[in-house]
């Protein structure tokens, strides 16, 4: 006898949208780019407090705003402020990478060349970035992603050739800028993966960055007395208000809004907020210090602008 069995229809399930990357999504975007338009303006502010005070200790006042900031800020959120032994060291190690050689090579860099040629070098954080994660964390670039940077690399080599003809100082001077701006894109990048690691996400961000800023604060101080002397300052409203700016906006607010964006989308996508800025930087020098553009100049900031697009619409995140 044959054995008859119930037919079932099979299941149609509706189509699956596809799911936008994180990048593309408004709680990144935004955030992307207050911590563009604020890093875009600070190389003006740190322009201007060359004059009197040595940098090693404009950024040792800098950062004990900054720190102070965040700590009231942890305090207001009531996370704890304590660390382990762990924490320390990572408090300690992120400070040293990110607030004692980063900002010390930064201001030294922009004694030898502008602030716009630096902002460009800052630019190419984004290759040892995408280097760093992907040995250290295993994240991938995606061929979207890749093909974005190519462009937007282009973008910053255009720029970089036009601020190399406007220059005033010589190649000599043009080199050891350079050099020294590359140091700190190296050592921002070291700091940048810190930031994406597990470590990272076992203790309140607030209080890690608070910490790792006076800590750094405190390095910065030391090496100020050392080789400069007592501290210095400048009793000028200009040079008061680019400290607190730079303590409250340019670092505690900005460093803390970008750590996070590391921890949602990775160093590499994080890291294209340094190919955007030069263009901000741009902008507001036009505005501010009669900055001419040229065709160069222009094609350079739309290859950009393009690339970056591309590479925030990627279908691939990071893995």
């Amino acid at each position: 006898m044959r054995r008859f069995t119930s037919y079932k229809a099979p299941i149609i399930e509706p189509p699956v949208e596809p799911v936008p990357p994180r990048s593309a999504h408004l709680v990144v975007l935004i955030p992307f780019l207050v911590v563009t338009l604020i890093w875009g303006s600070t190389w003006i502010v740190i322009r201007d407090q060359l004059a009197v005070v040595p940098p090693s200790w404009s950024v040792t006042y800098r950062f004990t705003i900054a720190g102070i900031v965040i700590l009231g800020w942890a305090l207001l959120r009531r996370d704890s402020l304590r660390l382990d032994l762990r924490g320390w060291a990572f408090a300690i190690a992120l400070g040293f990478a990110q607030f004692v050689l980063n900002f010390n090579f930064v201001y030294r860099a922009e004694q030898h060349i502008t602030s716009g040629v630096v902002a460009i070098v800052y630019a190419l954080l984004l290759v040892p970035n995408a280097i760093l994660a992907r040995i250290f964390l295993g994240q991938l670039m995606g061929r979207q992603l890749l093909i974005g940077s190519a462009v937007a690399m282009a973008g910053v080599a255009l720029l970089f050739l036009h601020e190399a003809r406007l220059s005033d100082a010589g190649p000599e001077q043009a080199l050891i800028g350079i050099g020294i701006a590359l140091l700190g894109v190296l050592s921002a990048s070291v700091a940048n993966v810190m930031q994406a690691m597990k470590t990272a996400r076992a203790y309140p961000m607030a209080t890690t960055l608070g910490w790792a800023m006076l800590t750094g604060a405190a390095i910065d101080a030391v090496w100020a007395w050392t080789t400069v002397g007592p501290p210095v300052i400048e009793p000028r409203w200009g040079y008061v208000a680019g400290t607190l700016y730079l303590g409250v906006f340019g670092s505690a607010l900005a460093f803390t809004i970008y750590f996070q964006l590391i921890r949602t989308i990775g160093p590499a996508k994080a890291a294209y907020t340094s190919v955007l800025i030069p263009v901000i930087a741009m902008l507001l020098s036009t505005l501010f210090e009669g900055y001419r553009w040229s065709l160069l100049a222009v094609s350079g900031a739309a290859l950009v602008i393009v690339g970056l697009v591309l590479a925030l619409r990627a279908r691939r995140p990071n893995r």
